[in-house]
């Protein structure tokens, strides 16, 4: 009686037993369910984030190929709602911006795309024509830099941000580095050349031209220039000298390469005296001096291939005329 009831306590005992670990087993399975269901879900959600964002980035780029600008910027911020900090997201909402001339919002975003790839070149050089769009030099010129140091061909973007900031001593600096590096192709080299020609002996002579005013009452522009010697003097005395068709353009545009020889301007108004002068292969050579030191202006660069046209057409010079003709029609 007794054995029979210790073995009925066992029976309990292990039947007690059974029922805990077959609780602690639903439990568990309820648990691994719940959490497969928790990961199918939380996967559920991604994939249709993905999908959503998938299909807003590529509106963006539809609608930018059809320079609707504004509109894409809509589109990737919904992108950037979506999945925030994406690199592409922020690159193409700088791009978008900056075609609308919205300076400062295209260098934030660029910025925000360049935080998350610092050595992205095609960002760093997009930050360098958003600086030079805001004639940031300096700026422009400090990203060129850090470009240079990964990519050392780059470093020719350099010589003509220093042209470009008028700092025609670091511009030679940085020309010499590339000569001296074999990296110099052949538009620099003749940079290099004409900046290493010796100086014009015509330097402006002081005028004895009475100082006079004009009817706004202004300072005689010949006169100020004369005194002052800046470029910002010659560039306006050239540009009305020219408008009134004054033969005192030749002059003062020699003595204007003399003080600037890496100002276009300078020389395509000294090219268009020389053809008022009927002087045809000066004009041509002075012309194509100064062609080289242009840099994104396209139409500064049509005007010199204009008056090149000029003179090729006094000379009778028919294929170079038909060069410029095709090179004026490309831009």
């Amino acid at each position: 009686m007794i054995i029979q009831n210790l073995h009925k306590k066992q029976y309990a005992k292990q039947t007690q037993r059974i029922k805990v670990v077959l609780s602690l087993f639903f439990v568990l399975c309820s648990l691994f369910t719940y959490s497969q269901d928790s990961i199918q879900l939380k996967s559920s959600i991604q994939e249709e984030k993905n999908i959503k964002f998938q299909q807003f980035f590529f509106k963006a780029l539809s609608e930018k190929a059809k320079n609707e600008w504004q509109k894409a910027i809509e589109a990737l911020d919904e992108c950037n709602t979506i999945l925030p900090n994406n690199k592409a997201v922020l690159f193409e909402l700088s791009k978008n911006y900056l075609r609308l001339n919205r300076n400062f919002e295209a260098i934030e975003y660029a910025n925000k795309a360049l935080e998350l790839d610092t050595n992205n070149v095609w960002i760093l050089e997009h930050i360098v024509s958003i600086q030079k769009r805001m004639n940031s030099f300096s700026d422009a010129i400090k990203t060129q830099e850090k470009i240079a140091t990964l990519f050392p061909k780059k470093k020719r973007a350099l010589v003509y941000l220093h042209l470009q900031n008028r700092d025609l001593p670091k511009a030679k600096q940085v020309l010499v580095e590339l000569d001296e590096a074999k990296l110099l192709n052949a538009r620099l080299k003749r940079i290099l050349e004409k900046l290493n020609s010796p100086p014009r002996k015509n330097i402006l002579k002081e005028s004895t031209t009475p100082i006079t005013k004009n009817t706004e009452g202004k300072t005689d522009l010949k006169t100020q220039f004369t005194k002052d010697k800046s470029y910002t003097t010659l560039q306006n005395l050239l540009s009305q000298l020219y408008k009134n068709k004054d033969a005192e353009l030749l002059s003062f545009s020699e003595q204007g390469l003399a003080l600037f020889p890496a100002q276009p301007f300078v020389y395509l108004m000294n090219g268009r005296a020389l053809l008022d002068n009927s002087k045809y292969k000066k004009a041509i050579a002075s012309l194509q001096n100064g062609i080289d030191f242009v840099i994104d202006n396209s139409r500064m660069e049509s005007d010199f291939y204009k008056e090149l046209i000029k003179a090729y057409k006094k000379l009778g010079d028919q294929k170079n005329i038909n060069k410029f003709q095709k090179k004026l029609k490309a831009l």
